[in-house]
C-alpha cells in the first residue's frame, strides 16, 4: 500500500465508528462519518498531545460535546496510540462494562477529558477548561501552562440555553485558546434543523465577541486554513462553522436523519465501504494506515518532553507547588488554620447567618488555599462568596480567583465542572438554592464524574422571609440528596459551617452542596475540642439527657436551634429529649451501624427540618415537623409560625412519637 492519505485516515474513523454501531446494534455512526475530515486534520496538524502520556499537564483539550458520536472520541484514541483503547474494547462499544460507553464517559478511558452527552455540557465544560489554562499560566507561567482548548459542537450543542451562557461568557473573557468547531451538518433526530431553528450562528457568536468563521469541513486545506486562522486570533475565542455531510459516505443515508442515531444496516455499510473506496473488513485498520496514525500519536512526544525539562528547571518550591496543585493535593497549614479558626469561633460563638459565616470562612481559606478560584451567578452580596482581598477575574486579568457569572446558573455549574476537570483548581460558585434547579444537569455531572466542586446555595428555607414562594426552597434539599455522590451539608452554627467547608475541600471524588441560611443563628457548638470535625460523620449528638431518652429529635441546619428548644421544653415536664444535629445525611449513611446507632438512639424519633418532609422515613421517625406545601411571602418568623415550625410544635410532636 502507498503513503496512506487524508482520505484513509478519515475513512479509518469512518469505519471504525460504523462497524462498532453494527456490532453494538445501536449508537451514532452519522457525526463521526461527517467530521472525521475536520478531526483528522485537528489531530494531524494542530492538537498538541503525547498519546504516551494523557495525563501529560500542558496537553491541548479536546472535547466532543456531541457526545452522541463518541465513535469519532474512541476511534481517534485508539488509532493515536492510546494504550486504554484496543480494537476489543471498540468492538464491545456500548456493552455493559466496556471502556466505550453509549456517551464518553470521564475516567473510563484515557484521553476522556470530560463526561458529555447532554448536548452542550461539553461547551461550557471547556470554557471552564479554557479559564483554568489562563488562569494557571498567569499564575505559574506560559512556560510551564500554554495550551488550547477544542471543541467538536453539533447543532443541538448550540440549540441548548447552555450554550448561549458559555458562548456569553467565554466572548466575555476574551478566551482567545479556545475554539469551537461547530458540526454544521444541518441535520437533527427529527429531520432537517430548519424543522426547529434557524438561527444564523455567526452572527450570534459575533454579537458575542467570538472571531468566527467557515469552511467546508470536508476539504482538508479549508478545515487547516480556518484552524489556523482562528489560532492566530489573540484577543478572544473562536467559531469555526465546518459545513458537513452526516454520515458521509453512504450511499443513501448520508445527509438524512436516519444516519444519527441508528446503525446503518449491512447493505447501506457495505455501499459505503465501496464508495469510500475501504474494501477491508470490519475493524481491521491496515498496518500503513495504523502507523501512520501511531506517528500523529507520538508527535507530542518530543514537546512534552521539552516541557518536563523545563518543570525540571524551576526551583523546588516553584515546582513543588505546580505539582501540589496540579495532584488536586491541599497546603499542609490547611488543617492548622481551620483548627485556630474554629477554636476564635467556639470562643466568641457568633450569632450569624450561615450564609456570612460561610463568606468568614472563606476570608481565611482563600489565604492558604491558592487553588481556589470562587464567583456567583450575579449575587456576590447574598452569597457572601468573595472573600476579603480576591481580585475580580477579566479579559486580561485571568490570574484573579473571583469569576462573575453573571446570571447564568447552568454555564457556571458546567464551566466549574471543567475547571475541576482541568486541575489546579478548586473550583465553587454561589447562587440561591431555589435555583439549583437552573444548574442541576451540571450538579448531577459532577456526580457522576466524581469532581470536586462547591456549590454554595444560600437562602436555604423560608427563612429568607419576603421574597416568598418563587424564591423559597421546600424541595430542594431533597432532591439534591436524591442525586448518587453529592454531598449535601446544611450547618447549623458558625463552626459547623467552617467544618463543612473543610470537608467540601477535603472531598475529591465527587460534588458538595452548602445549603445556607439568610436568618442570622445562635451559636451551638461553643466548646469541645477543635481538632475534631463532628460533621465528619455526617451527624452527631448536639444534647444528650441525663438518662435514659424518651425521644431524640433530628435536625439539620436552622432547625438545630428550633430542636434545642423544643428540648427544652419538654425537659421541664420531664421528658427526655436528645437533639441530633445531621449536617451531611450522606456521611452519616457511610458511618459504621454501631456509631448511627449510637446517634440515632432506639427512642422514638421526630424529625425538624424546614423543607419537604418525604425522605425522612429513611432514619425512621415517627413523626416530622416540615413542609409539603410550597411557602408563604412573610417576615421569616411569620412564615415558620405560619407551618408549625415551632418550639411548641415540635415538643407535641415528640410527645406524640412518644404515646
Amino acid at each position: 500500500m502507498s503513503e496512506p492519505t487524508h482520505a484513509d485516515l478519515a475513512n479509518a474513523i469512518r469505519a471504525l465508528s460504523m462497524d462498532a454501531v453494527q456490532a453494538a446494534d445501536s449508537g451514532h455512526p452519522g457525526m463521526p462519518m461527517g467530521m472525521a475530515d475536520v478531526a483528522v486534520v485537528l489531530f494531524r496538524d494542530f492538537l498538541r498531545f503525547d498519546a504516551s502520556r494523557p495525563d501529560w499537564p500542558d496537553r491541548d483539550r479536546f472535547i466532543l460535546s456531541a457526545g452522541h458520536g463518541s465513535m469519532l472520541l474512541y476511534s481517534l484514541l485508539h488509532l493515536a496510540g492510546y494504550e486504554d483503547l484496543t480494537l476489543d474494547d471498540l468492538r464491545a462499544f456500548r456493552q455493559l462494562g466496556s471502556k466505550t460507553a453509549g456517551h464518553p464517559e470521564h475516567g473510563h478511558a484515557a484521553g476522556v477529558e470530560t463526561t458529555t452527552g447532554p448536548l452542550g455540557q461539553g461547551l461550557a465544560n471547556a470554557v471552564g477548561m479554557a479559564l483554568a489554562e489562563r488562569h494557571l499560566a498567569a499564575r505559574f507561567g506560559d512556560a510551564l501552562v500554554d495550551h488550547r482548548t477544542f471543541v467538536i459542537a453539533g447543532d443541538g450543542c448550540l440549540m441548548e440555553g447552555i450554550s448561549h451562557e458559555a458562548i456569553s461568557l467565554a466572548g466575555h473573557l476574551g478566551l482567545s485558546k479556545l475554539t469551537v468547531l461547530f458540526d454544521d451538518n444541518h441535520i437533527s433526530i427529527d429531520g432537517a434543523t430548519d424543522l426547529a431553528v434557524s438561527d444564523d450562528q455567526l452572527a450570534r457568536f459575533t454579537a458575542s465577541g467570538w472571531h468566527v468563521t467557515r469552511c467546508d469541513g470536508h476539504d482538508p486545506a479549508a478545515v487547516k486554513a480556518a484552524i489556523a486562522e482562528a489560532l492566530a486570533v489573540t484577543d478572544r475565542p473562536s467559531m469555526i462553522a465546518c459545513r458537513t455531510t452526516i454520515g458521509y459516505g453512504a450511499p443513501t443515508k448520508a445527509n438524512t436523519a436516519s444516519a444519527h442515531g441508528s446503525p446503518l444496516g449491512a447493505k447501506e455499510i457495505a455501499g459505503a465501504r465501496e464508495r469510500l473506496g475501504w474494501p477491508h473488513p470490519p475493524f481491521e485498520i491496515p498496518a500503513p494506515i495504523a502507523a501512520a496514525w501511531r506517528a500523529i500519536g507520538a508527535r507530542g512526544k518530543a514537546t512534552r518532553e521539552a516541557w518536563e525539562a523545563r518543570l525540571a528547571a524551576q526551583g523546588d518550591a516553584r515546582r513543588a507547588e505546580l505539582t501540589r496543585a496540579l495532584r488536586g493535593e491541599l497546603p499542609a497549614s490547611l488543617a492548622a488554620t481551620v483548627r485556630e479558626t474554629k477554636a476564635a469561633w467556639m470562643a466568641s460563638a457568633p450569632k450569624k447567618a450561615t450564609r456570612v459565616s460561610s463568606g468568614d470562612a472563606l476570608d481565611v481559606l482563600c489565604g492558604v488555599v491558592p487553588e481556589l478560584v470562587g464567583g456567583s451567578a450575579d449575587l456576590t452580596g447574598s452569597n457572601k462568596t468573595k472573600a476579603k482581598g480576591v481580585g475580580v477575574v477579566a479579559k486580561g486579568a485571568w490570574g484573579e480567583r473571583y469569576v462573575h457569572y453573571g446570571v447564568r446558573e447552568h454555564a457556571m455549574g458546567a464551566a466549574m465542572n471543567g475547571m475541576a476537570l482541568h486541575g489546579g483548581v478548586i473550583p465553587f460558585g454561589g447562587t440561591f438554592l431555589v435555583f439549583t434547579d437552573y444548574l442541576r444537569p451540571a450538579l448531577r455531572l459532577s456526580a457522576l464524574m466524581e469532581q470536586r466542586v462547591i456549590y454554595v446555595m444560600t437562602h436555604d428555607s423560608i427563612g429568607l422571609g419576603e421574597d416568598g414562594p418563587t424564591h423559597q426552597p421546600i424541595e430542594h434539599l431533597m432532591a439534591l440528596r436524591a442525586i448518587p455522590n453529592v454531598c449535601v451539608f446544611r450547618p447549623a452554627d458558625a463552626v459547623e459551617t467552617l467544618e463543612c467547608w473543610e470537608l467540601a475541600l477535603e472531598r475529591r471524588d465527587g460534588p458538595s452542596v452548602l445549603a445556607l441560611t439568610r436568618q442570622d443563628l445562635p451559636a451551638v457548638r461553643t466548646s469541645g475540642d477543635p481538632t475534631l470535625n463532628r460533621c465528619r460523620g455526617g451527624a452527631y449528638v448536639v444534647r444528650e439527657p441525663e438518662g435514659a431518652r424518651d425521644v431524640t429529635l433530628l435536625a439539620t441546619g436552622s432547625e438545630v436551634e428550633l430542636a434545642l428548644a423544643a428540648a427544652d421544653r419538654l425537659a421541664a415536664d420531664g421528658v427526655a429529649a436528645a437533639v441530633v444535629s445531621m449536617p451531611c445525611w450522606e456521611l452519616f449513611a457511610k458511618q459504621a451501624e454501631a456509631y448511627r446507632g449510637e446517634v440515632l438512639g432506639t427512642a422514638p424519633r421526630v424529625s425538624v427540618e424546614a423543607g419537604v418532609t418525604f425522605g425522612w422515613s429513611r432514619w425512621r421517625v415517627a413523626a416530622s415537623a416540615g413542609i409539603d406545601t410550597f411557602g408563604v411571602s412573610a417576615p421569616y418568623e411569620q412564615a415558620y409560625a405560619h407551618f408549625g415550625l415551632t418550639p411548641e410544635r415540635v415538643a407535641a410532636l415528640a410527645r406524640e412519637a412518644m404515646g
